[in-house]
């Protein structure tokens, strides 16, 4: 089963770690091997398949769920929330491609040479604009591997059109995003209250979304989010050091 990356108290990349198994209510924990004999000896009802390690119980205030074993939602359930947020709508984007976006019909125009900033607004564009001429934020952190896999040459050339309809898009390379242990997860997070987690098949294809308000899952999308946000580059900026597609 899929091991989802939930929160380390570790600053240099170290244990300990917790992750979740996805599909379960189970938390998988990685810390150092308990080998103190005295301790392993007022252990009780030891199995021969068992070992134990020793967390902090920081580790564990912050970052164990609270709430039961999440359900997935089908993702236009939550199209309300990107009218309704009150001030940060925030996306972290870390696949190398999507199949909705290998199945639109713009990408087939892009493949074939069109310019996609010429491309008409969508409804999502219409929202966008609406939203923050009220003063509301669009943000999004994309990683981006390189050499740029074809399906993020394509969102580098679609994300244009994006920003100029008013959200704001960054760029950070892989490398730098696993150094900083960021989640390997894409999510939206809603006025740092609200998390929607996304759920993906072995395609790139979208099954669903996690929605949760538990604090846990919250405080690690917030970090994740400030960590991203403030060593991420402006798209304009990023897209001068691919010349492919500019």
């Amino acid at each position: 089963m899929t091991l989802r990356f939930i929160g380390t108290t570790s600053d240099e990349g170290d244990c300990p770690t917790l992750y979740e198994v996805e599909g379960t209510t189970d938390i998988l924990v990685q810390g150092d091997r308990v080998t103190n004999p005295e301790q392993l000896a007022r252990l009780r009802d030891v199995k021969e398949s068992e070992t134990f390690v020793v967390v902090p119980r920081d580790l564990l205030v912050r970052f164990a769920p609270r709430t039961p074993a999440p359900t997935v939602t089908p993702f236009s359930e939550i199209a309300p929330l990107f009218r309704d947020f009150k001030h940060t709508a925030f996306r972290l984007e870390t696949r190398r491609g999507y199949a909705s976006d290998r199945n639109s019909p713009k990408w087939a125009r892009w493949k074939n040479g069109a310019d996609l900033t010429a491309e008409p607004e969508t409804g999502w564009h219409e929202n966008v604009r609406q939203q923050t001429q009220q003063g509301k934020r669009f943000e999004r952190v994309r990683l981006v591997d390189e050499p740029l896999t074809e399906g993020q040459q394509f969102l580098l050339a679609s994300g244009h059109r994006n920003i100029a309809a008013g959200e704001d898009i960054r760029n950070l390379p892989r490398t730098h995003a696993q150094q900083l242990g960021l989640p390997d997860h894409d999510f939206w997070l809603f006025d740092s209250r609200t998390v929607a987690r996304f759920v993906f098949d072995e395609n790139d294809t979208t099954l669903g979304v996690i929605v949760t308000e538990d604090p846990a899952e919250v405080a690690a999308a917030c970090q994740a989010r400030d960590a991203a946000w403030h060593h991420a580059i402006r798209t304009a900026e990023f897209a001068r050091t691919v010349p492919s597609t500019v």
